[in-house]
């Protein structure tokens, strides 16, 4: 049905677009139409490509949420532009060589009745995707304005873009509908809330959440969400002290007497050390590490003993003057960075066992290229692979593994999961790898436990 409403929408914009040939043809054919009736035609097809700029397909009014009717509008009348604009350029060289003959005029008029209508068609529609999808982020953006000004390129980039705006609309009102649906399953209610424990040089701020779109994937589904809220950059022993009192901050506004930590990256680390050498393991039932670097970084050890002190202080002096500004009280950028190297990170795991009756599981990811990932991680893949071998751009698969429980994720073909796919960094949609389902289905599992 949506191929046919395609069809007829788009063959109505290219009637519209070429009124003035439209009306050459009919009288060089004896075709008589009263003015009139010539009249009422030509104002019919105007209205309908207006009509179309406002309701591009009804069936988008289904979509749940309004971005997303936007995005799906947008995508529309992108495809009914190209379907019009491609016959309307072909019916113009076809018509070239007759009406030079005699009546440029005519062809002249014919090609700016073209260019204003299918324009119109066009700006309504990429703008539309240009302020509504998220997934052709900043990269595909530029690229679509910077290739509009080449011949055929520009309708190859137009396809991509809208293949991906496509898919995005599609992907998630199917997200909405599905928690919509499964809402009174209450999946992610556990017995006791979580908490989320970000990594090393990030912070939680109010309106950048670290952990992209997972929390409200997993709010919708029962779940109770608190933050570490500790400093971007310290080291374990001091980070752990933060953590350690976060917990008792909420053990005692709440009275949820624990909690469920899910941590991620140097996260880990810091939460192993509040419960192990804090005492925060009568208030923690479950950790959960997400690519932490229980082993360490033989790279970071390489780097540290390379790179010059002089050069090595500028930056500590450069990162720590910064986040100061942005909220850290004390961050201490160079013993963040030793406590992740592999001997620190030996010494840790002798010095900070775990704690009976607290359940340990622990998540990892790789990138199959270093092309899947975003920078910095792009460019750090391959050197952590010559110290560490297979890696997420950051932490290498063999320092993953902790705990009880450990689960390991990449995807087929190039792509693979970054380490900051693993908490929505970027918010996009991965092929083969849903990562809000993903988190849904994890902290399910906790409830299955009872905790």
């Amino acid at each position: 049905m949506k191929y046919i409403r395609r069809i007829c929408c788009g063959f109505l914009i290219f009637l519209a677009a070429n009124i003035p040939l439209l009306k050459y043809l009919l009288i060089s054919k004896d075709i008589i139409i009263p003015k009139f009736g010539g009249i009422i035609l030509m104002l019919l097809l105007v209205v309908g490509v207006i009509v179309i700029n406002i309701v591009p397909a009804l069936s988008n009014r289904r979509i749940p949420g309004k971005r997303l009717k936007i995005c799906a509008d947008g995508c529309e009348l992108l495809i009914y532009f190209l379907i019009s604009v491609s016959a309307s350029v072909l019916c113009l060289l076809a018509a070239l060589p007759v009406l030079f003959q005699g009546n440029k005029m005519t062809w002249f008029g014919n090609l700016a009745c073209m260019v204003l209508v299918e324009a119109l068609v066009f700006w309504s529609g990429i703008i539309r995707v240009y302020l509504t999808s998220a997934q052709i982020g900043i990269k595909w953006r530029a690229i679509g304005i910077i290739c509009g000004w080449i011949p055929a390129v520009h309708l190859a980039v137009l396809v991509k873009i809208i293949r991906m705006a496509s898919d995005e609309w599609e992907f998630e009102s199917g997200k909405i509908m599905q928690a919509q649906e499964r809402k009174d399953e209450q999946l992610c209610r556990t017995r006791y809330p979580i908490l989320m424990v970000h990594g090393v040089f990030f912070r939680d701020f109010k309106y950048f959440n670290y952990w992209g779109r997972i929390p409200q994937e997993l709010e919708k589904h029962g779940a109770v969400i608190y933050y570490g809220n500790h400093q971007s950059a310290a080291s374990v022993a001091d980070s752990g002290k933060e953590l350690a009192g976060r917990i008792r901050q909420i053990i005692d506004e709440t009275g949820c007497e624990k909690v469920n930590i899910i941590a991620h990256s140097k996260g880990g680390l810091d939460s192993r050390y509040a419960v192990s050498c804090l005492g925060m393991d009568q208030y923690v039932a479950s950790l959960t590490t997400v690519n932490t670097p229980h082993r360490g970084c033989i790279f970071a050890d390489y780097l540290l003993n390379k790179i010059p002190a002089a050069a090595k202080d500028k930056v500590a002096e450069g990162y720590n003057s910064a986040l100061k500004v942005l909220g850290d009280e004390t961050p201490d950028f160079m013993a963040a960075v030793t406590d992740l190297t592999a001997s620190a990170c030996q010494e840790f795991n002798r010095k900070v066992p775990d704690c009976p009756g607290i359940y340990y599981q622990s998540v990892g990811s790789k990138l199959n290229a270093a092309s899947g990932g975003r920078f910095p991680l792009n460019f750090s893949h391959q050197l952590v692979k010559y110290f560490d071998g297979p890696n997420d751009g950051l932490v290498a698969e063999s320092s993953f593994p902790w705990g009880e429980d450990y689960t390991f994720l990449t995807t087929s073909g190039r792509r693979g999961i970054s380490h900051g796919d693993m908490i929505d960094l970027n918010r996009e949609n991965i092929k083969d790898f849903d990562v809000r389902e993903y988190y849904v289905g994890l902290v399910n599992g906790l409830k299955e436990r009872g905790v």
